[in-house]
C-alpha cells in the first residue's frame, strides 16, 4: 500500500512545529484532497500607477469591505495549487517543495515568477515571510523582492484568519487583503469520507 504523502505545510514545518500551529490552521492546511474554503475580506490597494498596473496584471482583488472570498486547494505529489476568488475575481498560484528546498521553506508560482516563503509558527500564528525571488529560474536580488507582513492566526471567534500584505521597497504596497476562511462543509465531509477509505 502507497503511503499517502504529507500535506505541503506539514512537510515544510516538520513534526514538532506542526504540532505547535493551533487546530483551525492545522485544518486548512491538512489537504489531502481538493478542498475549498469561504469567508469575507478586507482589501486595500496601493494608489500608485506601478501598484494598479501589477494589481491588473495579476488579477488582485479589488478595494472593498466584506468582500466575499472562497479559495480552492488542489494538492498533487509536489505540492498545491491555490485558486483565490474574491467577489468572483480570481487568481491562482502554486506552492510546492523540491528535493533541494530547505526545511521551513515554500515555494511560490505566480506564473513565471516564483517566491520563496519561510514558514515559522510565532506565539500561535504561522507568519509567512518572502525569502527570495527568482524570474523564469533565474534568482533576483533579495533586496528587490517582495515584502510586507504576511500571517495566519485564529479570530476571537476560533476561525481561522488570514492577514496577507503584497509590497515593494520601491513602489510601496501593492494589496493588503485580511479576513476569516471557514472549510466548506460539502469539502469537510469529503475529506472525512477520504480519511476513513485510508483506514
Amino acid at each position: 500500500m502507497v503511503a499517502t504523502p504529507l500535506p505541503l505545510y506539514r512537510r515544510a514545518l516538520g513534526e514538532a512545529a506542526w504540532a505547535a500551529l493551533p487546530p483551525p490552521i492545522q485544518r486548512m492546511h491538512d489537504v489531502h484532497a481538493t478542498v475549498t474554503a469561504s469567508g469575507v475580506a478586507v482589501v486595500e490597494r496601493g494608489s500608485g500607477l506601478v501598484a494598479r498596473l501589477i494589481v491588473a496584471v495579476m488579477g488582485l482583488p479589488r478595494a472593498g469591505r466584506d468582500v466575499p472570498v472562497r479559495v480552492r486547494f488542489s494538492p498533487d505529489e509536489r505540492g498545491e495549487h491555490w485558486e483565490r476568488s474574491f467577489a468572483g475575481r480570481r487568481f491562482a498560484s502554486y506552492q510546492y517543495r523540491t528535493d533541494k528546498t530547505a526545511d521551513g521553506l515554500v515555494l511560490e508560482r505566480f506564473g513565471p515568477i516564483v517566491i520563496e516563503l519561510r514558514l515559522a509558527v510565532v506565539q500561535a500564528r504561522l507568519d509567512i515571510t518572502p525569502s527570495g525571488w527568482s524570474f523564469l529560474g533565474l534568482p533576483l536580488p533579495r533586496a528587490l523582492a517582495p515584502i510586507g507582513e504576511t500571517y495566519e492566526a485564529v479570530d476571537a471567534d476560533g476561525r481561522f484568519a488570514f492577514h496577507v500584505e503584497i509590497a515593494h521597497p520601491w513602489i510601496g504596497l501593492i494589496v493588503r487583503y485580511r479576513g476569516t476562511l471557514l472549510p466548506d462543509a460539502r469539502t469537510q465531509m469529503d475529506k472525512n469520507s477520504s480519511r476513513r477509505r485510508r483506514l
